[in-house]
């Protein structure tokens, strides 16, 4: 006989999804690897000639890297030196403030620092990370996909995206060469739902660094650090490289972050035998090492790997808040789907929502999954409600907001036409009026008509041979007689110049005014400090279409 109870629980979501026991030789372990190193620090003529317990002679790149770029030397070997415990302590204590942190924090070694955070549960890093984000208020970014690279749907989707409140939009490709189109209708589309979204097209790094220098994109997230050596020799690259790498984006005024993730090196086969969150730390150093204002961490698209092992989903936290405690921006993932239980995914994700960060998704999927050519994200355009009413019941800034029916409708037709037009003005291949039509009203891509994807290809490579820029595209839209997008074009293209936007943190609002860890630093000292909802922003939060009024009686 067997138990009926136990046979409905193993056909339960949640028993579908991988898990494995800890196996530390491989890396299969997330925090408090046996083999993680003893945080040490010796410093000699202000040269680090021991970090973690291995001596000069011995190092890596990513030690001498680390060693010589990474950690505030000044105030390091008194913070080595301090009781772990007591620092755990001081980062949830409230009556110690972010500013006196930071400056612990930034001269911690990558053994000290997990040994920090391993201190705590995930309640005291959520309480932690409410006051060690770098910018006052939260935010949230999106991924703006479809199977079929249809420039006029992603643009439609990219302004309701914008409507709905994500100050970050971001697309890719299933055909590489669609990339400089997929670019164009996310700028163009995301400025139609509300000025001063920054896009960017994530696709091979030297095709998407040209698509920056040209004002098709406003920022850059997709340059990969690793914690291993092995792993980073895999993919031709050396910390160096990534740091010229980001010194390019940034003369040219492009915001970039890196990206790095719990469990990549367990994926790739060179884990070395550490943590995943070891591994992870040593990342966050690099990132701080190369100057680069923040990351995308948080696994990213590796999270199936931290979550098949015990405490994974904490060492996900974990990570987020030790680059918080680096004093960097955090894209805190929240994006690449890992489950078949949707509580265990509404659980993953209130790590990050409930205390905020910087991004608290780097990858909501504003389309429906199946178009979401990141390999599918943890949250989709069909969770909007659900996302909408969990920051309603909890009184939290999950960065979206309730919009109408009609709002929608309308903004999409707004954006499909500019397309419609701005191809006709720029000589690219028709956009029909069943292309507005569909692209208005279509939940994704299978609503969609099929493009001449030949003539497609041959015209982004046109496009891109005639160097058609960012200038080019707000005179077509001037003369096509869309003067105020034109308007929010030409302003992001500004902002290049002023440079302000590359501050830890930055977004712009509708006004295009920045705001940064620069002029709007998390000040959080316990109750009624820090960010607030306002009396308006939470209007718009409780105000759901669906909830009944006194009116009604």
């Amino acid at each position: 006989m067997k138990s009926k109870r136990f046979e409905v629980l193993k056909n339960r979501p949640v028993n579908q999804d991988g898990f494995v026991k800890e196996w530390p030789e491989v890396g299969l372990i997330a925090m408090d690897g046996p083999n993680d190193p003893t945080p040490s620090i010796k410093i000699e003529n202000k040269i680090v000639i021991e970090l973690d317990g291995k001596k000069r002679e011995d190092f890596d790149m990513l030690d001498f890297f680390i060693a010589d770029h990474a950690i505030n030397l000044e105030r390091a070997e008194e913070v080595l030196n301090m009781d772990s415990l007591e620092l755990a302590r001081m980062l949830v204590d409230i009556n110690v403030g972010r500013e006196e942190i930071v400056k612990l924090t930034t001269a911690m070694t990558p053994a000290k620092i997990v040994e920090v955070v391993s201190q705590m549960n995930v309640l005291e890093m959520m309480m932690s990370m409410t006051k060690m984000r770098a910018r006052k208020m939260p935010s949230n970014q999106c991924h703006v996909t479809n199977v079929k690279d249809h420039p006029v749907q992603i643009a439609a989707d990219a302004a309701e995206a914008a409507l709905r409140g994500f100050d970050e939009q971001e697309t890719t490709v299933g055909i590489a060469r669609y990339a400089p189109f997929n670019a164009l209708a996310l700028l163009v589309g995301a400025q139609v739902g509300r000025p001063g979204i920054l896009t960017q097209c994530a696709v091979e790094e030297a095709t998407e660094l040209k698509l920056g220098m040209r004002g098709l994109t406003g920022y850059a997230e997709t340059v990969s650090v690793y914690g291993t050596e092995s792993v980073f020799m895999d993919g031709d690259d050396t910390p160096w490289s990534k740091g010229f790498l980001a010194s390019s984006y940034a003369s040219r005024g492009l915001k970039m972050r890196f990206t790095s993730g719990t469990g990549s090196e367990v994926q790739m086969g060179y884990a070395e035998g550490k943590s995943m969150l070891y591994l992870e730390a040593r990342c966050l150093f690099l990132t701080k090492g190369c100057g680069v204002q923040g990351i995308q961490n948080g696994s990213v698209s590796c999270v199936g790997v931290p979550a098949g092992v015990p405490s994974g989903v904490r060492a996900i936290l974990a990570e987020n808040l030790i680059a918080a405690m680096l004093d960097l921006e955090c894209a805190s993932s929240n994006d690449q789907t890992f489950t078949h239980s949707d509580l265990r995914r509404v659980a993953r994700s209130l790590m990050q929502m409930v205390p905020g960060t910087d991004f608290i998704c780097s990858g909501y999927s504003a389309t429906p999954n199946y178009d979401n050519m990141f390999a599918g994200s943890n949250w989709d355009a069909e969770d909007y409600d659900d996302w909408n009413i969990i920051q309603r019941d909890l009184k939290i800034d999950g960065g979206l907001k309730p919009v109408s029916e009609d709002e929608v409708v309308k903004v999409r037709n707004k954006a499909a036409r500019v397309i419609q037009v701005l191809f006709k003005e720029l000589n690219l291949p028709e956009v029909t009026e069943e292309e507005v039509t569909a692209a208005t009203y279509a939940h994704g891509s299978k609503d969609m008509p099929n493009r001449n994807v030949v003539e497609d290809l041959k015209a982004t490579e046109e496009m891109m041979n005639k160097e058609v820029t960012g200038v080019d595209v707000v005179k077509a839209l001037y003369k096509g007689g869309f003067e105020d997008v034109a308007d929010s074009v030409f302003n992001m293209l500004k902002q290049r110049i002023a440079g302000d936007y590359l501050h830890t943190a930055a977004i712009l609002d509708k006004d295009f005014k920045v705001k940064s860890a620069v002029n709007y630093p998390n000040d959080y000292r316990g109750p009624k400090t820090g960010y607030q909802i306002s009396d308006e922003r939470w209007e718009q939060i409780k105000n759901i279409e669906n909830a009944v009024s006194p009116e009604d009686f």
